[in-house]
């Protein structure tokens, strides 16, 4: 049950099918993706020594090798480790050695500040001589997986804020591509999936889907999210689909390009990653029309907890229905979802609880991590520490988040890890991390700050913060306080905090 086996189907039945494009340029056809995969297979067999079981971690922007290197390491048997490559050398070099990674692929403009990290894993750069040897290497039969062998780690945080490594199986992956088809769209040879967000995430998983369908895959040539292009790949490309964060798609229904282009080429737009508000979905669905399909997953669960589908939203707009049009609708395809109380007894309809998931998608567990592990799939259910309701007709809504995750940008954000650096500072005696509402990027990191002496200094706490962690996770804002409001417990009260600089 190889997950490899659904590029080699498209392969061989339509080898001469765009599989991997640039722009509106065709860079491998399907039969050229099949063999580049395989003998990249054999390289990492037969010199790399790599066997089944291992890992290899993949520290790379959106470049044309990453989807090869991802079925090239199934093909042989191992176990792929995409990573943000918006993250921190530092960050980056934990998971990999938190997993014991073998081999880290990474593209140049990180490979120099991970070597200072990796010690003696090698760091093969994509596109460089040493990567195109590779492909000299001769092809390797198909590896035997079960299907419950590991296919994908995926490096989430948790509430002790370290980051956690979600293991998924080819079994799990398989049927979250096949989800896809069943309550997205039945996809065939004449779709396209255009892939603005990392390929690490959200985007190249729902790779798997077009793939198996003999799909095209297409990088912009800008490498992002540039108005002009878009444009021109949206009127060059019939049956388009690509996946945004709301914060993008803000943007494309302010850019008179994308909107003046071909919008009858776009099929869906995925739309998912971070809350998505009503005036969002409003808004794209009068400039793209009824295109816009919300999910709600985890990386625990990928992309396959609940979903609203294009009909759903459009007709919850049409009606005026607000609290559904912000739901996240009903579970998906092969998935269960719960609701519970604190005392894990399932909640009746309307009520507030966590959210429960079970299903194919869900993980095996956390990699090294037995007791997390036992703690978050307890009872044969997936725990998600998020809070949500269920309607009488099945309707999922999102309320708050137990782990005190901040969406800033589609990212995921956990407030306790930035806490623990900032208690780091030798002037900072107490923090609270918090997230604010932002017009631009959904939520923005806030760090409440009880100095250690004196008045605070903002600088110190930048540079502090720059040094160690990603750009992107670090504060936008600093309040400094005498104290922090706590409860009877002892416990912070982010609530108010929250709601209190939400008003300034």
């Amino acid at each position: 049950m190889n997950l490899v086996t659904l590029l080699q189907r498209s392969a061989r039945s339509f080898g001469e099918r765009p599989a991997l494009s640039i722009g509106t340029s065709t860079l491998f056809d399907y039969a050229t993706l099949g063999n580049r995969t395989a003998r990249l297979a054999g390289a990492l067999t037969e010199r790399l020594g790599l066997k089944p079981g291992a890992r290899i971690a993949l520290a790379m922007k959106n470049c044309p090798e990453y989807l090869e290197l991802l079925f090239a390491g199934w093909h042989a048997g191992l176990a792929v480790v995409p990573m943000n490559a918006k993250l921190h050398a530092a960050e980056l070099a934990f998971m990999a050695a938190d997993c014991g990674a073998e081999a880290c692929f990474a593209t140049d403009e990180i490979a120099g500040g991970l070597s200072a990290h990796l010690g003696r894993t090698p760091i093969i750069v994509p596109g460089s001589g040493e990567y195109a040897r590779l492909l000299t290497a001769d092809a390797v039969a198909l590896h035997e997986t079960a299907a419950d062998d590991l296919a994908w780690i995926f490096y989430t945080s948790g509430t002790t804020g370290k980051p956690k490594g979600a293991m998924l199986s080819h079994r799990n992956l398989q049927a979250m591509a096949i989800a896809y088809l069943a309550d997205v769209d039945f996809l065939d040879e004449r779709d396209a999936l255009l892939h603005l967000a990392a390929t690490s995430h959200a985007s190249g998983l729902f790779a798997l889907s077009f793939i198996a369908k003999a799909g095209n895959n297409i990088l912009p040539e800008s490498g992002g999210y540039e108005p002009a292009e878009m444009a021109g790949i949206i009127d060059d490309t019939p049956n388009l689909t690509f996946f945004v964060p709301p914060t993008l798609l803000r943007r494309m229904v302010g850019d008179p390009a994308v909107r003046n282009a071909n919008i009858a080429n776009i099929r869906t737009i995925l739309v998912g990653a971070a809350p998505v508000y009503a005036e969002d979905l409003k808004a794209g669905l009068a400039a793209f029309g009824p295109k816009l399909w919300n999910g709600y997953g985890q990386g625990e669960t990928p992309c396959t907890i609940s979903a609203m589908s294009k009909s759903m939203i459009a007709e919850a707009a049409a009606v005026g229905d607000e609290d559904r049009l912000v739901s996240v609708g009903v579970a998906r395809t092969g998935i269960e979802v719960r609701i519970v109380g604190e005392d894990g007894g399932a909640l009746p309809a309307c009520e507030v609880g966590e959210v429960l998931v079970r299903g194919d998608t869900v993980m095996r567990g956390y990699w090294n991590r037995p007791e997390a592990s036992a703690e978050t799939l307890k009872s044969g259910w997936l725990h998600t520490g998020d809070l949500g309701r269920l309607d009488s007709r099945g309707y999922l809504t999102l309320l708050d988040r137990k782990k005190d995750l901040i969406i800033s940008g589609g990212s995921n954000i956990y407030a306790r890890e930035i806490e623990e650096l900032l208690l780091g500072h030798p002037d900072v005696a107490e923090v609270a991390v918090i997230g604010l509402p932002d017009p631009e990027w959904g939520e923005s990191v806030a760090a409440v700050v009880v100095p250690a002496g004196g008045a605070g200094d903002r600088a110190s706490l930048d540079r502090f913060c720059l040094e160690r962690i990603a750009r992107f996770k670090r504060p936008k804002r600093y309040e400094f306080v005498a104290e922090l409001p706590k409860n009877a417990a002892g416990k912070v009260l982010k609530r108010e905090l929250r709601e209190l600089y939400s008003r300034r």
